[in-house]
């Protein structure tokens, strides 16, 4: 909007590139800095002059543009003031196509894939509410992108399954049988040549293990699949690890000619990787194939499927950071082979506060259905206590998601359920609060003709505050789409709500003389809270 019209004049004067100016441009901290402002020591180096002296000569052109009420130096720094009812003018008649793109790249988005013998549990959840907010920025950004889902189903832990697999057994008898599998080959460690005899069956294409490893698989991801539906997750593909096997065959053919594949003493078929830098993260600088039997191994198919996704277009994968150096081993192969790597966006771990005595199947971790039925029954009970309106699981789950996205993917988070259901916090629920507001007020004014153009009027400091934040929008949504980072847009709706709650408190809308001007200003706002809210994964909710 207004910053490109800024970037454009500073690119023409010297001689850099619009997008690189962009980039630098502040939105300073303060309203008496200006709107916009702009760093010039970038510039020092280039145009052999000291930053001082350019924003000097830089602002005194600049100032006579039409969008620019005027302009301050101060030291280093250009501070634009736009007109504000430039502001107000175009934001005024926005629709749901606000800061949408119109890019058409094709990109392939892999997130959650969690293994078969596992329910999605809350820490593990922040790969797929992460993934599934990078595909709605993409989406909303004009991509064309596929989630896809890979399917481990020529695992161990597929194998240890058939040991106790029944037919009729549910995906929550599964589990349970897993648990149980695990310490009977611990007290038998006989019973894991077993599981390597079936492995060695799958890999042979034995029919009858075959169908059994498929019954299983099919049961576990039916059940991960409607797990991550009750939070509005789902997928476009499922990519089955097995179709890897005779491709990955291939690989290890590819990766032969590079001569540094060996077998080790374990007699395992493995990679050296001395000569990448690994050897400063690990002691033996090597990516492990194959098992000593000649079985495939988990990343020589991943190789496979990794490569074949970047046939296809751009590749993106949500990993959690203990997947950081597997995930920099086949980055290295992948070049060793020629081929492109996928973009990794890496998040981190959850750590729960005060769980209290909610139960969990495993023991070890906090299932997401179990944490969401707790969540959905405190949401009631805040529900009840304010005296409110609203759908007690839609805003559990809005809780569990924003607090998963506020932070950086790279930030532990620490989830406290009481602080996360907030109606009045930095919270999922009080964005869906401030939203409710919104409507509710343009639900009084519903029978009420706007005109269909609406006169600027004086603006007052709480209009200016809540035009400037919604005009943001765009660039917010862009930064947040080109970095993968969906907390972007967390933070921006959370102070875009702060400022419409403070816009509402100070400036009366219905039944004032600027009713018309204000009721646009309301729904403009409802507008860019609804697509913030979209963007994170999280309902509108009507009425609250």
């Amino acid at each position: 909007m207004f910053k490109e019209v800024i970037a454009e004049f500073i690119a023409k004067k010297t001689g850099k590139k619009k997008e690189e100016i962009l980039e630098l441009i502040e939105i300073p901290p303060e309203d008496k800095l200006g709107d916009y402002a702009f760093p010039c020591f970038a510039l020092a180096k280039d145009l052999q002059k000291s930053p001082v002296k350019i924003a000097q000569e830089l602002g005194k052109e600049i100032e006579c543009a039409k969008e620019i009420e005027k302009v301050e130096i101060k030291g280093a720094y250009i501070n634009f003031f736009i007109k504000k009812e430039l502001f107000a003018e175009k934001i005024l008649n926005i629709t749901d196509a606000f800061g949408r793109g119109k890019e058409k790249e094709k990109i392939i988005l892999e997130h959650s894939s969690i293994n078969p013998n596992a329910s999605p549990h809350v820490g593990r959840t922040r790969n797929s509410i992460i993934g599934d907010s990078i595909y709605r920025l993409l989406v909303f950004m004009g991509h064309d992108v596929e989630r896809h889902y890979y399917v481990n189903d020529v695992s161990k832990q597929v194998a240890i399954l058939a040991l106790n697999f029944k037919e009729g057994d549910t995906f929550d008898d599964l589990l349970r049988e897993y648990v149980e599998a695990v310490k009977s080959i611990e007290k038998n460690p006989e019973l894991e040549e077993k599981v390597f005899e079936m492995l060695r069956h799958f890999e042979n294409k034995e029919k009858k293990t075959v169908a059994l490893f498929k019954k299983i698989v099919d049961i576990a991801v039916e059940g991960q699949k409607k797990v991550l539906s009750l939070i509005g997750i789902n997928f476009d593909y499922f990519d089955y690890e097995s179709r890897y096997i005779d491709t990955g065959k291939k690989i290890l053919e590819d990766l032969e000619k590079t001569g540094k594949l060996f077998k080790d003493e374990e007699g395992r078929m493995v990679l050296d990787q001395k000569e990448t830098g690994l050897g400063i993260k690990m002691k033996s600088p090597v990516l492990v194939l194959t098992r000593n039997d000649g079985t495939g191994l988990y990343p020589l198919r991943d190789l496979a499927y990794t490569i074949e996704k970047g046939k296809k277009g751009r590749n993106i994968i949500v990993l959690g950071e203990d997947q950081k150096l597997y995930f920099e081993q086949v980055k290295h192969a992948l070049i060793l082979l020629k081929k492109p790597y996928p973009e990794v966006v890496h998040y981190s771990y959850v750590l729960l506060k005060d769980i209290g005595k909610m139960s969990t199947r495993s023991g070890e971790v906090v299932l997401l259905t179990e944490f969401l039925g707790e969540a959905e029954e405190k949401a009631k009970k805040e529900i009840k206590k304010r005296k409110t309106k609203g759908d007690a699981m839609k805003i559990a789950i809005a809780a569990v998601k924003y607090s998963m996205l506020k932070n950086g993917n790279d930030k532990n988070i620490i989830f406290d359920l009481e602080q996360s259901l907030n109606f009045e916090g930095d919270s999922g629920p009080y964005l869906q609060y401030s939203y409710a507001r919104a409507s509710s007020i343009l639900r009084k004014a519903e029978n009420k003709k706007l005109a269909s153009k609406i006169k600027i009027p004086e603006l007052d400091k709480g209009e200016i505050s809540i035009i400037k934040k919604i005009s943001e929008f765009p660039e917010i949504v862009g930064r947040a789409a080109k970095s993968l980072a969906p907390g972007l847009i967390a933070n921006y709706a959370f102070s875009l709500a702060q400022i419409f709650n403070e816009f509402y408190s100070r400036c009366k809308v219905l039944g004032d003389k600027e009713e018309d001007f204000r009721l646009r200003v309301v729904k403009s706002f409802r507008t860019t809270m609804k697509n913030c809210l979209w963007l994170l994964g999280i309902d509108a909710i009507e009425e609250m």
